[in-house]
């Protein structure tokens, strides 16, 4: 897939963005992508960013809502499209993509070309992350320096997880998926936990956001 068709998309939001990261105040954006990110998750960062994974979320969820309407079909599980920008990691998304869609039955997600969110790759001193514009569009970011001293798989995973809906937990322990960076480079562990697993399945019950959306966001702090 063309980088430069991503960047075009995402050129006239660009210039409108406030930078938000999660834990360098001053840090520069992606060296693969011109976009400035309104809003930022990081693998290994502040707790504080609750607020930017519910951005994340909701960006995606609209776009999928959208085209579930389209589609006439609301009550079976959600499909979640993304796309592949990150070819070093592309193994490591397609085992992560494996883990969710084998953990979680209301959503699942596809690879394909009308896609929700993708997946990029590069430098950047803030690490991985989440990102989404604010406008509907979200990528996540694979940072090659962070993923030579994490588990590749867990960092991808962790992200995605941010896709679906799930905070930051840095506080837990290692099998807690959204610990993310939290237990250190030791922990490999790429699963969500049952809790993890099932407030998704909740955030993504018959196609929609219901009330429980705001309790999952305030569940783990």
């Amino acid at each position: 897939m063309s980088h430069r068709r991503i960047l075009t998309s995402l050129a006239g939001l660009a210039a409108a963005a406030l930078a938000v990261p999660a834990f360098a105040a001053a840090a520069p954006a992606p060296e693969t992508t011109s976009a400035t990110p309104t809003h930022v998750s990081s693998y290994t960062g502040s707790p504080q960013d609750e607020a930017a994974t519910k951005a994340f979320y909701d960006a995606v969820m609209k776009s999928a809502r959208a085209k579930q309407a389209k589609a006439g079909n609301k009550l079976a599980a959600v499909t979640v499209t993304y796309a592949v920008d990150a070819p070093t990691f592309a193994s490591r998304i397609a085992a992560s993509t494996s883990i969710w869609n084998s953990s979680v039955s209301n959503v699942r997600l596809v690879e394909g070309s009308n896609y929700d969110f993708y997946y990029t790759e590069g430098n950047d001193s803030r690490g991985s992350y989440a990102s989404t514009d604010g406008h509907g569009s979200g990528y996540i970011f694979i940072d090659y320096a962070q993923a030579q001293q994490y588990d590749q798989t867990r960092i991808v995973a962790h992200e995605t997880g941010h896709v679906l809906g799930l905070p930051d937990h840095y506080s837990g322990p290692c099998s807690e998926l959204m610990s993310g960076g939290g237990p250190g480079p030791s922990c490999t562990n790429p699963y969500p936990d049952a809790n993890e697993k099932s407030r998704v399945n909740s955030l993504w019950s018959n196609g929609f956001a219901t009330s429980t959306t705001k309790a999952a966001f305030h569940t783990a702090k």
